[in-house]
């Protein structure tokens, strides 16, 4: 592939900020690069638009089928001629994504196994990795805090025991995977201006 541009990802827990700090690095990229691209995972795509749809209980599946769709959703969203995160990059352009494969190791453990996710996301990993992912991590009673204040209702996985197991997760994935990715852990509980700065710190030292 000949990749121009740079891979920025966010990850987190629901109500970790990682929405909003992807937004204002959208912003700070645009004052200094036209070519930026903001995206998120699950798509506005056809298979993303049926996964939210499942998030937010209008649909029923298994865990397992979520899992799959998740993973078909990431790899459209990464090769797609048309959108895909690939053409942009080897456009040039910055590609600053909420949520990449991390959230299907932290998400849909164990209801599949964190081999399972790996090796079925290697068919990703294999082609698109993050230059940098910036993982904002809170307390799950931090989340639920966010959460209430911000939304009238939760998705399937808003719970405080599936977003423990989620934030354990995370961390786990993090450190088996911390070899080939550029993976960093910042405070979430900060100021957001503070947590803003922290990851602009991080990517400047990648730079």
């Amino acid at each position: 592939m000949n990749r121009k541009g740079q891979f920025i990802a966010f990850e987190g827990i629901d109500g970790s900020g990682k929405t909003s700090l992807a937004k204002m690095m959208f912003d700070e990229q645009g004052l200094n690069n036209s070519k930026v691209h903001l995206t998120f995972e699950p798509t506005k795509n056809p298979l993303g638009i049926t996964i939210r749809k499942v998030l937010t209980h209008e649909l029923n599946m298994s865990e397992q089928t979520i899992a799959a769709m998740f993973l078909a959703d990431r790899l459209d969203h990464v090769q797609n001629e048309a959108y895909g995160m690939l053409k942009y990059l080897e456009d040039g352009y910055t590609v600053i994504c909420d949520r990449y494969y991390l959230s299907s190791c932290a998400y849909h453990v164990p209801h599949v196994s964190l081999k399972w996710v790996l090796e079925a996301h290697s068919i990703c990993t294999n082609i698109l990795r993050p230059d940098i992912t910036f993982f904002i991590d809170v307390s799950v009673e931090e989340s639920l805090r966010r959460i209430s204040l911000s939304r009238s209702t939760t998705d399937l996985f808003e719970t405080k025991e599936r977003l423990q197991l989620v934030r354990n997760n995370y961390l786990h994935a993090i450190e088996i995977t911390k070899e080939l990715d550029h993976i960093v852990i910042i405070n979430g509980e900060q100021e957001p201006k503070a947590v803003f700065t922290d990851c602009l710190n991080a990517l400047h030292r990648l730079q």
